[in-house]
């Protein structure tokens, strides 16, 4: 920010466009209370005038980088998904939450922005015993609701991974494919009308195995498909790629995953992707063969491993410090290899193509985790340049 005698103005590289002397003061600082204030103000005003997007463009966000979220973010966001309320005793629980008073923050900014409690996350179990019974997913409704209504929220959105499945080590059964169902509708029952309700779905078969899909997606706004972590075991591959590669002996794909939802009775304009912000990696791999691309790995750990978000990816890995970044235009993703090291992960031209697709498709949009992993804002704003 630049001040002069004349009035103040707001530099282009703080909002990605060009904003012309807002006010001319004379350099009277008691007009406002602080040029923050002002720049809020100015702020809110461009979001007041922006329509809702036909394309919804979700972050999960850490809620303990509630803080990290700028007015340029929310120029561009539709949603924030708050990471992560938890089960415990068979309800919602937020008291461990941290920066919840952000939200009036964010709201002041942008009267517009859907916020939501994402509850549940990899590893966070309870689910499978509070919907147990039909009393059981009551209570859990209940405690959803009163968790909206203290952060005074848009809505609930359920991350359980995965019903009848214990692979995050949380407890499961077989009855967790209708119980998940029954719990959905209990939810939907007690919220406002007005309020949303989403869950995030494993893109696999698992999970349409494990769940009832045609009915769930009765009581949702919207299921975001969580196109990332598609790759794993000792070969490399890519993790969030939009199409599966003919040579790939994994035929998980973003597209995949959007076909065996919409076949399992979900409408497309009912389907979120994903993409990453992070990557995942293989180390030790065995033959440079094919750029590093399904090749094997010699070590004995479990891979793929969580590699580098995309701030460090910028900073020190993209062509940079003997790695190089190659592109499967079968697959529209991009990965990094330096001989031993293979890195999977989206940059702006693969989120590019993601963009294109859900246009082409008219699917309703894109979510991505998570928010804090991209400093340089690239990935966000190819969101905002493409959808």
């Amino acid at each position: 920010m630049t001040r002069n005698l004349t009035g103040l103005r707001v530099k282009p590289a703080m909002t990605g466009v060009v904003m012309p002397d807002l006010i001319r003061y004379r350099n009277d600082d008691n007009l406002f209370s602080s040029e923050i204030s002002l720049i809020q103000h100015i702020f809110k005003e461009r979001c007041n005038k922006i329509k809702m997007s036909k394309y919804y463009k979700i972050g999960y966000v850490w809620d303990r980088y509630l803080d990290k979220v700028t007015p340029e973010d929310l120029q561009i966001l539709t949603h924030i998904n708050i990471a992560f309320g938890l089960v415990k005793d068979g309800k919602v629980a937020i008291s461990h939450l941290k920066n919840t008073e952000q939200l009036a923050r964010l709201r002041e900014i942008n009267p517009q922005i859907k916020i939501l409690l994402s509850v549940g996350g990899w590893g966070a179990g309870g689910f499978s015993n509070a919907a147990a019974t039909v009393v059981g997913c009551e209570i859990f409704a209940q405690s959803a609701l009163e968790a909206y209504n203290n952060l005074r929220l848009d809505g609930i959105d359920i991350d359980w991974e995965y019903p009848c499945s214990s692979a995050a080590g949380i407890d499961s059964s077989p009855e967790d494919k209708y119980t998940f169902t029954i719990m959905m509708q209990k939810i939907r029952e007690v919220l406002p009308a007005s309020a949303m309700l989403t869950i995030a779905a494993g893109a696999g078969e698992y999970f349409i195995n494990g769940t009832e899909m045609a009915k769930v997606a009765n009581y949702l706004d919207y299921v975001q498909l969580m196109t990332y972590d598609m790759a794993g075991g000792k070969q490399t591959g890519h993790h969030t790629n939009l199409y599966a590669p003919p040579d790939s002996e994994n035929k998980a794909s973003a597209d995949y995953a959007v076909n065996i939802f919409r076949k399992a009775g979900v409408p497309l304009n009912k389907i979120i992707i994903g993409a990453a912000f992070y990557s995942r990696d293989w180390k030790d791999v065995s033959s440079s063969d094919n750029n590093g691309l399904f090749q094997k790995t010699g070590n004995t750990e479990s891979y793929p491993g969580f590699g580098p978000s995309y701030t460090k990816l910028y900073n020190e890995y993209i062509n940079k410090n003997n790695y190089v970044r190659y592109w499967d235009n079968d697959a529209k993703a991009p990965y990094l290899f330096n001989g031993s090291h293979f890195i999977t992960y989206d940059d702006e031209e693969s989120i590019s193509y993601k963009c294109e697709y859900i246009k082409q498709q008219n699917i309703k949009g894109i979510m991505y985790w998570e928010h804090s992993s991209d400093e340089t804002r690239s990935l966000l704003n190819t969101i905002k340049n493409n959808l």
